[in-house]
């Protein structure tokens, strides 16, 4: 039985510990895994992170070039789970948006919606324009999922790690991905 594919994007937003949280969680898992950073996400890296953007790229099974417009995700005939872009910029947001597809990273995302799959943005920006809620609710309504990395304090993290790997359980939970440690709200 073929592995079924998630596509991960990577761009230059505040959040990269979630990212690599994510592709982690998606080692051990059947996934397999197509990686697209863009060159901003590989400053934010090692701003934010002591790993560097090859160590993100072994932790993905395929990892392509930003600019290979050509590669195999940039195709709606290659078959995926969908796309998660995490932390998603407020440019790519537009991007994705306006259909503005000039390098892989939105293209891949491009495709995912037409193609009906499930694309999830972990939309990264703090405090919200009137543009920014523009887009994201334009792309609410061609089926995409924005998930901002907002805290729950119902599961009573202890530590800055607890609220990441609970944000990090709410992304995959879309893609019905149980890391395990995904704390539920299960009523008062």
């Amino acid at each position: 039985m073929e592995r079924q594919r998630l596509i991960v994007g990577i761009t230059g937003a505040s959040g990269m510990p979630i990212a690599a949280g994510v592709l982690r969680h998606l080692k051990k898992t059947d996934y397999e895994t197509h990686l697209v950073m863009t060159r901003s996400a590989e400053i934010t890296i090692r701003q934010e992170t002591d790993m560097t953007p090859e160590d993100f790229r072994n932790l993905a099974d395929i990892a392509y070039d930003n600019d290979d417009i050509g590669a195999a995700i940039a195709s709606g005939s290659f078959k995926t789970a969908g796309m998660l872009v995490v932390p998603c910029s407020m440019k790519t947001l537009a991007g994705i948006n306006s259909g503005f597809s000039e390098d892989l990273l939105l293209r891949a995302a491009d495709v995912t919606l037409k193609e009906r799959r499930k694309l999830v943005l972990c939309a990264r920006e703090c405090p919200l324009s009137s543009v920014h809620l523009r887009n994201m609710y334009e792309l609410s309504m061609m089926g995409a999922v924005i998930l901002p990395p907002m805290l729950g304090y119902y599961s009573r993290p202890s530590s800055v790690e607890a609220c990441t790997e609970q944000i990090i359980g709410k992304l995959l939970d879309v893609f019905d991905i149980d890391i395990g440690d995904y704390k539920r709200w299960n009523g008062i």
